[in-house]
């Protein structure tokens, strides 16, 4: 009788532990704190760390063949501001970025528009328009790489066939300025077009059925009620896919580095290839890191603008 006694306030204590311990995991404070420290470790040893590393350097005289690490304040950007590279490495940064992401806009509203509709075989075209996105950007370059060979391209095959080219000529698109340029946007927006896609098919699908439906009873046509109704309850979802197509593009340089390394004579060299090349190829971290961090306040602003824009009109 004594055992049981004894055994009694033992069991309740344990259960009551057990459901301090539901209640804790309950509480959305700390789950949801939990369920946030992987997200938080990534940001702080994979972006954070590189970041400070990168500012630092950014501020010294730091080599890859030396140890010292001497603070030189901003003489380092001076450096970088005037090399003769620099100015035409911006312009084609900004070029490059913006004229890939207008053709993406364009094309991601039109393809899920089209993904919308009903038709037989939608979920193989979805599947065709989402591959780029699934490929590595090294693989999908490298394919390019080969597709845009001036001897092994099959752009010569269809171009001599319209009568484009004569026998024995070939497409050099990748060893003149203009038609490298153009090949490097095409890349960035085949390779940011299918994420683009999914953000507006998904606002597509969140449009109240009742308002398209309700335009139909007043005898909205179908161009009426795309730029009426639909274009501008997209318009904040369209922001978003273009500011995740600026990010991508302006900071990528594998396509640039595998598809034309730069050239011809630095016609595609874009910031984040400059500072690759600057700071690992040319061995001068300081004034490679300078370089790379030209890139975050241009694209601090771009993202403050962009989500300026798309929460006024999302409040409209």
């Amino acid at each position: 009788m004594s055992d049981i006694r004894a055994d009694a306030p033992a069991a309740g204590t344990s259960t009551h532990r057990a459901r301090r311990k539901r209640r804790l995991r309950d509480r959305d404070g700390i789950l949801g704190s939990i369920m946030l420290l992987p997200a938080v470790a990534y940001l702080v040893f994979f972006v954070g760390y590189p970041l400070v590393l990168a500012i630092m350097y950014s501020f010294s005289d730091v080599t890859v063949g030396s140890s010292r690490f001497d603070f030189v304040g901003l003489r380092t950007f001076d450096t970088a501001i005037h090399d003769p590279t620099f100015p035409g490495v911006v312009a084609h940064t900004f070029v490059i970025t913006a004229i890939s992401q207008a053709i993406v806009v364009v094309l991601c509203t039109v393809l899920a528009f089209v993904l919308a509709a009903d038709f037989h075989g939608k979920w193989f075209v979805r599947f065709l328009v989402l591959m780029p996105w699934t490929t590595p950007v090294a693989l999908g370059a490298i394919i390019w790489l080969w597709m845009l060979d001036s001897i092994f391209t099959p752009f010569d095959w269809f171009a001599q066939h319209l009568g484009l080219l004569g026998a024995g000529e070939h497409l050099n698109m990748l060893g003149h300025s203009g038609l490298a340029t153009g090949s490097v946007i095409a890349v960035q927006a085949w390779r940011t077009l299918p994420l683009a896609t999914v953000i507006v098919l998904a606002g597509l699908s969140s449009i109240p059925r009742d308002i398209e439906e309700q335009s139909e009873v007043d005898g909205a046509g179908f161009w009426r009620r795309l730029f009426g109704i639909q274009l501008p309850l997209l318009a904040p979802i369209i922001l978003v896919a273009l500011l995740f197509g600026i990010v991508f593009t302006f900071t990528d340089m594998a396509v640039v580095f595998i598809l034309t390394g730069g050239g011809p004579g630095n016609a595609t060299q874009v910031l984040a290839s400059w500072a690759f090349y600057k700071g690992i190829n040319g061995g001068d971290l300081a004034v490679g890191a300078a370089d790379a961090l030209f890139m975050f306040p241009v694209l601090l602003g771009l993202a403050a603008v962009v989500l300026t824009m798309a929460s006024r009109r999302r409040g409209d």
